[in-house]
């Protein structure tokens, strides 16, 4: 299970970017970071690439949900990720792309996770469940419409929603299920290889016996 470092990288660097962005105080050791004011656009490639510091509610792309789906979309959000940490365990023995493509979707889970769930309680603006996604990513995109709404450039984004993107890409493009078929068919060979050894052993030990008695 090596490709949970990656894993681990991917969720330590979405949570430090993300803390970066909004400010953080440590309180016991007289530490405050400002961060960024809401709405704040720095630009990194012209107006390309620019980071700018964002909140987002709901649902991917901006889309707001009520209380209720939103309760649920958190919910679902870890049970998601223990689905896909028990899935990742169980491909250990699967091709390389499968896992990498498992262990960058499992990140990007993890750390909109903690946003939905914890964020709310550690800023004091919303009870557990109900926290904003930290976006800041912002490139600029031709104009285009999705879900009925009319965007002017791409949605801001975070580490976390890239590392699930290239995860998905890396398995749809990447995955190979010959690949896993073959490593499912030398597993059963290595089974009932060792199946025939242990019947083989029996039948020698029986074989013994009967010589034993015989003399």
């Amino acid at each position: 299970m090596k490709v949970l470092y990656l894993t681990l990288v991917v969720f330590i660097s979405d949570q430090a970017s993300k803390l970066a962005v909004k400010g953080f105080s440590i309180p016991f050791i007289d530490f405050n970071w400002v961060g960024m004011d809401y709405g704040q656009s720095i630009n990194v490639i012209g107006t390309f690439l620019r980071i700018t510091f964002v909140e987002n509610p709901g649902m991917a792309f901006g889309l707001d949900v009520g209380p209720t789906q939103k309760l649920f979309l958190s919910i679902f959000t870890i049970f998601a990720a223990i689905g896909i940490l028990y899935y990742l365990y169980k491909s250990r023995h699967r091709d390389f792309a499968l896992r990498i493509g498992l262990s960058l979707i499992l990140a990007g889970a993890l750390g909109n996770m903690i946003d939905r769930t914890f964020y709310g309680i550690i800023y004091n603006y919303a009870p557990l469940m109900y926290g904003h996604v930290v976006d800041f990513i912002q490139v600029e995109f031709w104009d285009f419409s999705l879900f009925g709404h009319t965007y002017e450039t791409w949605p801001i984004f975070n580490i976390a929603d890239s590392a699930v993107t290239v995860g998905v890409a890396v398995i749809l493009l990447f995955h190979k299920e010959s690949a896993t078929e073959e490593e499912s068919i030398e597993d059963n060979d290595d089974t009932n290889s060792n199946k025939d050894e242990s019947i083989n052993s029996v039948e020698n030990g029986e074989d013994n016996n009967r010589e034993e008695v015989s003399v």
